[in-house]
């Protein structure tokens, strides 16, 4: 859920800083909120038993 979420914010990032040149902090802040979503996955994703 977190990997599919931080794609997302990735995507909609790229989105905003290339389609329409927009490089406001709120942009960046889903840049932010991708990584942690994605250092999240990483920490509390499924392990393997």
């Amino acid at each position: 859920m977190f990997l599919i979420l931080a794609v997302v914010l990735i995507v909609l990032w790229l989105g905003g800083f290339l389609v329409l040149h927009i490089s406001s902090f709120l942009i960046h802040l889903l840049l932010i909120f991708a990584v942690i979503s994605i250092i999240m996955n990483f920490v509390t994703g499924k392990r393997a038993t």
